[in-house]
Parts: C-alpha cells; structure tokens; sequence
C-alpha cells in the first residue's frame, strides 16, 4: 500500500506585536502622547522599585491580551512609549521578582495588577480564588499566604483604562467659600440619588444623577455650601461582603486613587466616567456648591497577608505597606488589614499626586481624610512634624484647598483631635458626644457644652487656629442618623449578617421612652422636638456645621448603625419623607436655620471669642447666663444643669469686611433647656437688651407664629421642656 503523508497544518503567524520605544519616566502612570517624529501613542511609566522585570499588558475588546516587555528603567521607574495605543485602551502590569513572604517580598507575574496611576478602571473585583497572590484553599491555612498561586488573575479582574487629556477647566468658577461661611453636607453619590423622583431613572445613583437640576434645586434651596462625597476612588468589594451576598456600599476599600468608581457612571465606564464626574464638578460649582472628596489614603482594598493581590501588593508590598518586624504581617494602625507606609518617598508622592490630579484635572475643592492620624505616622508613633503634613503645607496647589482631618486611627496614641497643624480642619466628635449627651439628660453639668458652642477653644484656640477648625457635627455616615439617635438606644445590625457585633455600642442616644417605630403620638412628638434640637443646636454653633444627607428630612436606617454593606432601601435616602412631614417638617427648619446662619455674621465667626467687656457699658462678645438672668459664675459651671443661656453680641464681631468696614450685626440670646420639665427664664435686661423678639422655639412644630414676638429684658420667659429658644436683641 502506497502509504499518505500526515498533513501538517499550518501555522498561523502571530500579529505582530506593537514596538516600544523607551518613553519616559515622568509622569507616572498611562498618558497619551505625541512621541518622537510626530508619532501618536501613549506613554506607561510604573514604579517598581524591587522588581526584577515588568509587562505592560494590553487587552483587546475580546479580551486577547498582548503582553509586552518594559526594559527601561530609571530610577527604580520602568517605562515605556507604545505607539498607536490611544485612549480608552485597557491596559495592566505583571511585576516580576522573589517570592519570599518571609520578608516581605510577593512578587507574582500571574497576577494582572492595576496600575496605581490608572485614571479610569473598567471592570469589577469579584475576588475569586484566582486573585489572590496565595493558594487561598491551602489547607494549612496559618501557612497559606506563603504559597504562590500560578493561576492567572486577567481573566477575574478589572483593566485600567487610558484617557486621554482634554480639559483646562479654563470655563468653570470655583466658588471659594471662605471656611467661616461654609455649611457641609455629606452625601453618597448612589444613596442621595437613587431615589429621587426629580432624577430621570437612567442617572440615578450617578455622577450625572448629582448633576441633574433636580439634585442641585434640593441642595441649593436648603442652603449648603460644599457637598463632602463618601469614597468615589475606584472601590472593591470585601471577600466576606461578597460570600455574605452584601456589597460594599460606603466605598471606604480603595484600590484606584485617580480614578472614579466606575459603578457611578451613567455614560460607560472606558473612560467616560472621568467625563462625567468633571461635568458633575462643573454644574455644582455653577450652582455655589464646592466639591469636597473623602478620601481613603491609609489603607487599600489589599487588606492583609491573606488579602488579594489586586495592585500595590503585586507591584513592591514591601515598598508600599508598612509590615511589622515580622515581615509576613501587616502593621495595622486602620482595622482593615493593611496601612500604607506614608513614610515611603513612593507612597507620599503617589497621594500627593492623586491629591494634585483631584484638584487641577477634575477640579474638586477639598478634602477629608479618612483615619488621617494613620497618614500623620512616622515610623509609628503619630507625629505632627511628620513627612505627608510637611509635605501637604507647603505644597502650592494642596495648601489652598480645604483639607479636613478625620483625626484618629486605631493605633495606639491615634486619637489625635485638636492636635493638627494650622491650614487643617477636623471632624469634632467632642462636639458630637457632648451635644448628644446634654440632650439626652446625660450631661453632669453645661461646662463640655459650653465649649463645644462656642468653637471649641479648649482643643483649637492655639497656632493661630480659628474657630473654623472645628467641623461640628451630630451624625455622620457612620452611626445612627439624626431620628435614629432619637429612635433607638441600641444598634439593630441584623441587616449586616455579621450577628449584631459590628457597628459601635456607644451611641449615647435615647430612644424616648420606646425602643423602635411606634404609633405613640406622644413618643412621637416627643422625638420631632429632640430633632429640632438637634439640629438647631447644630446649626447655631460656632463653628462649620456639617449635616448629612436625609438627616433634614427625618432619614431612618432602621437602627443600623453601621450601613456600610446595605446598597439598598436602607442606605439610600427616602424622598418620599418630606411629603409626609408637610410643610413644617425638618426640612422647612434646617433651611430657615440655614438662612439665617448665611444673613448673620455673628453666627459665622472667624476668631474666637474673647469673653472680656468691650466698651464702658460692660458688654462682652460673649456671656453666659443662668435662668435666673445672671451671668455664670465659676460655680455655676461646676453645677448640675441643664439649662444653659449663650448671649451673642454683633457689636464686637472681630474683623472687617472687604472694604475694611468694621462688621457689626444683630445680637441674640439663644437658650437651650434639656430637662423634661418647663423653666422660667428670666432674660437679661440692660447693658444687654432692652428688650428681645422670638426667632426660633422648637418647642412648636410650626415655626411661623416665633418671628417678631416680642419680650422685655427683665421679663420671665416660660421655657418648654425639652427645647431651644433664639430671640434676637430689637434695637
């Protein structure tokens, strides 16, 4: 037999695969370019400082990835310039070097890593077994972090995305609110839009949701200033959140710090959310609103040892995390696996420059900076005079922003408020704790109280502070909401699947009398009124007063104090609540209060108060009275109280206005009765006033009867229990 020769089918020959010319160093991550000879193409630059190779990956629309060698390096920097490569290519790295847990080395180029500069990401982190640097089902699992996984992760993780530069902001006008004339309101981009029936469906729980007239009539007509947005750096989901069927919802597990989540983009998510998140920036500021992001720089979406490698820990964990003597474990000053080593010139130049780009590529106004004692760290112990404060005061673009200092971690000595440097403003929880305790009966005496409405000059009045430094407030993202406070004594985590153990204790609020929702109209009124007070406590205080969204309009989470995971019912804000409050619900009062805060000066001030007489009469900018119309004396602060009179004089308001006039304005006396029982006050006659008129009683769900009636210095004023009173001095 006449024997057939085996075909031999042919080979396919490989496209070619792109060149790459050397390209610079600077700037760091993925730019597109005009390269040599007119070329257009796009230069990657990656700090790797320990690895002993890089690939640039780039992926196709149908996922075929070319991987293509990175050869030049520079100062611990590899880069390379890819002609033809234009925006909205999706791009990432595989960093080759030792796997040596022991100290600290996880270099492994099966894992596609994101690259720490990407300004656009498109994908999700679902976190399957094959993300993870380790063999995460090893069975010895107290030795499993340091058994690498071959496995490739491209397949199970999201891509960055290049972008192209297209805007020089040369149109937009920052508002540039003055710290003493700014009112914060704290938002989820998804929770404060998600709902809103004035928001086409297509945009809610979106940047260009925020952007909707809709969204900016409600912020405007109540009279903020500035919007504080929770997380919208590129974000992960928890393992334990995913196996549980919970996302996570705050946003508070960065993994990409120039890029917005992509999740809150209406218009696509390869590129286009850099385009919306600027055209959200622009239409607030057209509307007076300033941009402030909370922002996540001491600790990432990696977590700790038995964390994924998704980016920083695949690129040099050792260069990017600080890691104890033990260099297989993380030193964790957060509670959430990981602490970024701030100390690192690397790492303080990767924040600083996010900081930068948020500013003058996308034009936000400020900052607040989750856990920043954790960022104030030397090599362990917090310090003030440390590298990232250093570095950020005399920075010419970040000093002129707003920065606002969350100022804790969970490190030892991390409890740090009061104690940052001037340009700095910090959430106040003292002024939180002592407002919800004198409310709730739980005060011994007014004397905490007395600091905390009069700016707090016991933790800022040093370095040339102002009263601005503090930023009050009741409730925050994290806790009760305002009628929670009210509504529950002890926290209703079910929700959370994590068996009611997360979520703080100290909640130091009072339910009223009944624990949860009820139909009792008395409990009911009762919980209005303590609202009132909060809020009107809130709002007249010296100081920057920061509310947080669906607090004016009675928002309930049901008793979670924790809603970090709840990207439902429970963590959006119900628009539905002030048509069912009518109009003298709680947003009728926080807009009046705001309104008048914006007309009167002296509830704006910029220095602190100076507490001695002014002129021959003996009025001071700021005096005290007891119920019987008495100034406070020593001992009266020392006393159980629960009554507290705070005359403000507009006749000695340090400072001039533009044209160098001296500021004056309206007087008032504001008192604050927390005990559940009416007190006749008596209201301090002459040098003081002759005589007063109503402004504000939280006592009266209506507020329109209070304007204008009028009282004589000398006389006794029925104080209801349980209430706020403002009268302004008539002239």
């Amino acid at each position: 037999m006449e024997r057939v020769a085996e075909r031999v089918p042919e080979r396919v020959p490989e496209p070619p695969r792109p060149a790459v010319w050397p390209g610079a160093p600077t700037p760091l991550g993925a730019r597109c370019r005009v390269g040599p000879d007119g070329v257009a193409g796009t230069n990657f630059a990656l700090w790797a400082g320990g690895a002993e190779a890089v690939e640039l990956c780039l992926f196709a629309p149908d996922g075929t990835e070319t991987r293509l060698p990175l050869t030049e390096l520079t100062h611990e920097i590899w880069h390379g310039f890819v002609p033809g490569v234009a925006a909205g290519q999706r791009y990432g790295y595989r960093v080759h070097g030792r796997w040596d847990p022991w100290t600290g080395a996880r270099w492994n180029p099966a894992k596609l890593l994101l690259d720490p500069y990407a300004r656009a990401v498109d994908g999700d982190f679902a976190l399957p077994p094959e993300v993870y640097g380790h063999v995460r089902d090893w069975p010895q699992q107290h030795v499993a972090d340091t058994v690498r996984d071959e496995r490739d992760s491209a397949p199970h993780v999201p891509k960055g995305v290049v972008v192209q530069d297209d805007d020089d902001w040369a149109d937009d006008r920052r508002p540039k609110t003055p710290w003493p004339d700014s009112v914060i309101y704290e938002l989820h981009v998804k929770g404060f839009t998600q709902r809103h029936p004035g928001i086409p469906e297509h945009l809610r729980g979106t940047y260009a949701g925020l952007a909707h007239p809709a969204a900016i009539e409600h912020l405007t007509r109540l009279g903020v200033t500035a919007v504080e947005l929770l997380p919208v750096h590129q974000f992960a989901h928890e393992d334990h959140l995913l196996r549980r069927g919970l996302r996570n919802h705050w946003g508070y597990n960065s993994i990409g710090y120039f890029a917005p989540h992509a999740a809150y983009s209406a218009s696509g998510t390869t590129g286009q959310q850099v385009g919306e998140f600027k055209r959200m920036v622009r239409a607030l500021h057209a509307a007076g609103i300033e941009v402030i992001l909370d922002v996540v720089y001491n600790h990432t979406a990696e977590a700790g040892e038995l964390g994924p490698t998704l980016s920083l820990k695949g690129i040099d964990n050792r260069g990017y995390y600080r890691l104890q003597s033990d260099a297989r474990r993380y030193a964790d000053y957060t509670g959430c696996g990981n602490t970024l080593h701030v100390v690192q010139p690397q790492v303080l130049r990767l924040i600083t420059d996010s900081l930068r780009y948020w500013v003058t590529e996308m034009g936000v106004d400020g900052f607040r900076f989750d856990l920043a004692a954790a960022l104030a760290r030397s090599m362990h112990d917090v310090d003030m005079l440390s590298p990232f404060l250093a570095v950020i005061a005399q920075d010419p673009v970040l000093r002129r922003v707003k920065l606002i200092a969350e100022p804790w971690d969970v490190g030892n000595g991390g409890y740090q408020v009061g104690a940052f440097p001037p340009l700095w403003t910090e959430w106040n929880d003292r002024y939180r704790d002592a407002v919800r305790d004198f409310w709730r009966g739980a005060l011994p005496d007014v004397r905490d109280l007395g600091y905390r409405l009069s700016g707090s000059s016991d933790l800022y009045a040093w370095g040339g502070r102002r009263p601005y430094a503090s930023v009050n407030f009741v409730t925050a993202h994290d806790g009760f909401t305002l009628r929670d406070l009210v509504t529950y004594e002890r926290k209703h985590n079910e929700a959370n699947a994590e068996g009611n153990r997360d979520g703080t204790n100290d909640n130091r609020s009072w339910n009223c009398g009944v624990e949860g929702e009820t139909d009792d109209p008395t409990v009911n009124a009762l919980r209005r009124r303590q609202i009132r007070n909060l809020l009107t406590t809130l709002l007249l205080s010296t100081g920057v007063p920061m509310l947080v969204a669906g607090d004016e309009m009675g928002r309930t989470q049901g008793g979670n104090n924790n809603a970090y995971c709840q990207d439902n019912e429970l963590g959006w804000v119900d628009w539905s609540l002030p048509d069912q409050a009518g109009p003298d619900g709680f947003l009728a009062l926080t807009t009046r209060l705001l309104a008048l805060r914006h007309r009167h000066p002296v509830l704006r001030r910029r220095a602190f108060f100076d507490g001695r007489p002014q002129g021959a009469d003996g009025l001071r900018d700021l005096a005290w009275f007891t119920p019987h119309g008495t100034e406070m004396t020593e001992q009266d602060w020392y006393a159980p109280a629960a009554t507290l009179g705070l005359y403000l004089s507009g006749r000695d308001i340090p400072g001039r206005d533009a044209r160098g006039a001296q500021i004056t304005d309206d007087s008032f006396l504001a008192v604050l009765h927390a005990a559940p029982h009416p007190v006749d006050f008596t209201l301090p006659g002459p040098p003081w006033a002759e005589s007063y008129e109503l402004v504000v009683d939280t006592a009266h769900e209506d507020q329109s009867h209070a304007p204008g009636t009028p009282h004589r210095g000398g006389e006794r004023f029925t104080v209801a229990e349980r209430s706020v009173v403002l009268l302004r001095v008539r002239s």
